[in-house]
């Protein structure tokens, strides 16, 4: 299976790059199933029923969330009848939607998303690498599932490793998110789990992780509250990752970045 993943959409920035380059994008790449954190897309902050929609329309099979899961509060509605879109596992009990999902192919093949949340310099919820293994051993890769991915949205690279290697040769991508700056360890891990510390995100990189530079800078030169946080909207570049598993295993066997658009250097896969 060919699983294309996408980081952070950040602002208006990222959602028209996302809409305009995602159909094409998935043709070219041949991608069977694609996964998208959507949790920065309204402004900067959570997600609208009418973004994820569009997210949808353009290509986008599941959309993952986040910290900011819950800023916009009219999702909260729309997540409990739209199973594609999943928040952090991890959240307690009785909380909105789901934290994961399986998706199914059109050609019967079953692929399994969880969306799972770090506590380290993060709010303090319930245990993700429990809440994880629970649902990960309830659909065994290469038996119940062909593949599956775990979006881990994490503040520290510690943290997402530890996700990583803990369910290395179980699933077949963890994927880190939040901080928006695409990590340069992709690689296939001993087991067979395919790993990258933090996708990188969709917006503009001309910026302060997607914020633009003023409001977002001075806020460390005075530690004001009041400094105002706004998206850049300038060219935004899609970060993420493509990986090729092995229907039979689930585990990958190729793994490649992939940067498109805007001011980073690009990375476009060919596996």
């Amino acid at each position: 299976m060919r699983l294309l993943f996408l980081g952070d959409v950040v602002g208006r920035s990222g959602r028209e790059a996302l809409i305009a380059e995602l159909p094409g994008l998935r043709q070219r790449l041949g991608a069977e199933l694609v996964v998208v954190n959507g949790e920065n897309a309204a402004h900067g902050f959570g997600l609208a029923p009418e973004m994820a929609r569009a997210f949808f329309a353009a290509g986008c099979d599941v959309i993952t969330l986040g910290n900011h899961a819950w800023d916009r509060k009219e999702i909260i509605p729309y997540i409990e009848t739209e199973p594609r879109l999943i928040r952090p596992i991890n959240y307690p009990p009785g909380t909105p939607g789901a934290g994961h999902v399986v998706v199914e192919l059109a050609d019967g093949r079953k692929a399994l998303v969880v969306n799972a949340m770090g506590r380290l310099f993060m709010e303090l919820l319930d245990d993700p690498f429990r809440a994880v293994q629970a649902v990960v051993q309830a659909h065994p890769l290469g038996r119940a599932v062909q593949a599956s991915i775990i979006d881990i949205h994490a503040e520290t690279t510690s943290e997402k490793a530890a996700m990583a290697t803990s369910f290395d040769g179980l699933v077949s991508l963890v994927i880190g998110t939040h901080t928006h700056v695409p990590t340069a360890d992709h690689r296939i891990l001993p087991g067979g789990t395919a790993f990258q510390s933090d996708a990188g995100m969709c917006g503009d990189y001309d910026s302060v992780i997607g914020m633009q530079k003023a409001g977002a800078s001075l806020r460390f030169w005075r530690r004001l509250p009041a400094e105002k946080l706004a998206p850049a909207e300038g060219q935004a570049t899609l970060c993420g990752l493509l990986v090729v598993t092995d229907d039979r295993t689930g585990l990958a066997t190729a793994v490649a970045p992939l940067r498109l658009g805007g001011c980073l250097a690009p990375a476009l896969p060919e596996i």
